[in-house]
């Protein structure tokens, strides 16, 4: 599998990535590309307009992310839409990704802030669910330091982000993972964390509580976005809102013909 790094030359964090990532890893096989407009709305981004994307099976942006509460962290997650379109792409549109990639960097990711006592001490590390733009064809992630300006110029977290990139140089995917799609809970999912981290469960999309009631063509949307064969669905039962809204996440699993099993019953140690 082939990978290319995008960033935005609006985007301190992101500049300070690519930063670190060239002082730590030597990597030709992996293009850097820099966007003139905000990585969100980089819906042009294909092969026509970017001719070093022809042999890249999947493009990880490397940006800022913005919270009201500022809070230090790093996170990742996968773009798109589930409803309306407020930052980039468009209503009810996805982008393709994987499910083996964003396990293995989230993994990776927390491995190595694990060596760094300062920075583990003060970010918090945690997925966040699919949201905004851009629209794109090829599979893609976000990776992302936050949540504030004073975060986006610091050197130790940015490199932290930069060598977690740079392990998909060694990209291999476990045999024993199970693809899988995630429903449920808050924006910064802390029980798909656990998940993500600590079992054999692969997370690709993440649709939050806020984002339900859930729909079949939500849930197409997510499966089909899946470059993996999605094996089961993963369901944070008391992050799905009322006993109606999970009855109803239960109906358009069992509809769709795939299994559920709700984040309690997996072992997240």
């Amino acid at each position: 599998m082939r990978f290319a790094i995008v960033y935005s030359k609006q985007d301190k964090a992101g500049i300070n990535i690519i930063e670190q990532f060239k002082k730590i890893a030597f990597a030709p096989e992996m293009p850097i590309i820099e966007l003139k407009k905000d990585s969100i709305y980089a819906d042009d981004l294909n092969e026509k307009n970017y001719p070093e994307l022809k042999s890249i099976d999947f493009i990880v942006f490397a940006t800022k992310h913005k919270s009201e509460k500022g809070n230090p962290s790093l996170s990742l997650h996968a773009p798109g839409n589930w409803r309306q379109a407020d930052y980039g792409g468009k209503p009810g549109k996805i982008c393709n990704t994987s499910a083996f990639v964003l396990k293995y960097l989230f993994q990776n990711l927390n491995k190595i802030a694990n060596e760094n006592k300062e920075v583990i001490e003060k970010y918090q590390i945690t997925l966040e669910c699919t949201h905004h733009g851009p629209l794109i064809e090829k599979p893609c992630c976000f990776i992302e330091l936050g949540s504030s300006e004073k975060q986006w110029s610091e050197k130790e977290p940015a490199k932290i982000i930069a060598k977690t990139i740079a392990t998909l140089q060694n990209y291999t995917p476990d045999e024993k993972w199970t693809p899988s799609i995630a429903i449920g809970g808050p924006h910064y999912c802390p029980n798909f964390n656990k998940i993500q981290l600590n079992s054999n469960y692969a997370i690709s999309h993440i649709i939050p509580e806020y984002a339900l009631p859930l729909t079949e063509l939500i849930l197409r949307e997510a499966e089909h976005k899946t470059i993996e064969q999605i094996k089961e669905v993963l369901v944070d039962w008391k992050g799905c809102g009322n006993s109606e809204q999970r009855q109803k996440v239960a109906e358009v699993i069992e509809k769709s013909g795939l299994k559920f099993k709700r984040t309690e019953k997996v072992d997240k140690n």
